[in-house]
């Protein structure tokens, strides 16, 4: 499929066999959002709102992967969600949330937030703090839509964050530079670098077409970039620099996470 930056979703069958690809996304590629006016900046992974990009629908479960800047004092007003996992990863900054089910929370640097939208919810996002706000979200789809909202915050993780509801794992990874990560085998997995820089080791994954892809000797990411591997057996992150990065693990709906 013809897709941006040489990054759409698919993957190319042989005789039954889903061959290893990865696609690369750079930070600049992404779509811009948001309402810098109002002191929202927000870039795009996948196809959003006006940015609408059919070949860019979703990657596995995941529906978005958003990178949002927020203004002291700017924030989203209450708006509805339905059927989609919404998780929120904090990396400066405080983020206040309010919704509909009840909960006031303030987020924080470490913390994971999950909103299970469910059948609908309705929420508030805002920066009260007097300092700038930057938070990764993504949305994920939920293996059985509907159902009753649902809500945690974890604070401070440490470890993978399984997600049932959408069939996926969270890795959040901080190396050292230098130091070695390993990227799951799954079915699908999304990398995306939040901050430092990082080679993602590619052998035996076709890099496709188009620009931004990798070479034998592996890619280099910095913040802001993304890597869609489908069908890969794994992978090795090596830190350039000291880095923090998310990974995401899903399966085909069929298999499960064991």
């Amino acid at each position: 499929m013809r897709g941006r930056g040489g990054f759409a979703g698919g993957t190319r069958a042989r005789a039954g066999y889903r061959e290893p690809v990865m696609r690369i996304q750079r930070a600049a590629e992404r779509y811009p959002g948001g309402d810098p006016a109002a002191g929202i900046e927000t870039r795009h992974a996948l196809s959003f709102g006006s940015s609408y990009d059919p070949d860019n629908l979703r990657f596995g479960a995941v529906l978005a992967c958003n990178e949002e800047r927020l203004a002291p004092g700017a924030g989203f007003d209450e708006h509805p969600h339905s059927h989609t996992e919404i998780v929120t990863w904090v990396v400066e900054g405080e983020l206040t949330h309010h919704d509909t089910a009840g909960h006031t929370t303030v987020v924080r640097p470490g913390d994971l937030q999950r909103l299970g939208s469910a059948g609908g919810v309705r929420h508030v996002e805002r920066n009260d703090a007097a300092v700038p706000l930057v938070f990764v979200q993504m949305w994920l789809a939920p293996l059985v839509p509907g159902g009753d909202p649902s809500y945690e915050v974890v604070r401070g993780l440490d470890g993978p964050y399984d997600l049932p509801a959408a069939d996926a794992r969270l890795h959040v990874l901080r190396p050292a530079a230098g130091e070695r990560t390993a990227v799951p085998a799954a079915d699908f997995a999304y990398v995306h670098v939040v901050r430092g820089t990082v080679r993602l080791d590619d052998d035996g994954i076709s890099t496709g077409t188009g620009t931004g892809t990798g070479t034998s000797t592996g890619v280099e990411l910095g913040p802001g970039d993304a890597a869609r591997l489908t069908g890969a057996e794994g992978g090795t992150l090596v830190a350039t620099t000291g880095a923090e990065v998310l990974v995401w693990e899903m399966r085909d709906p069929r298999k499960g996470l064991g």
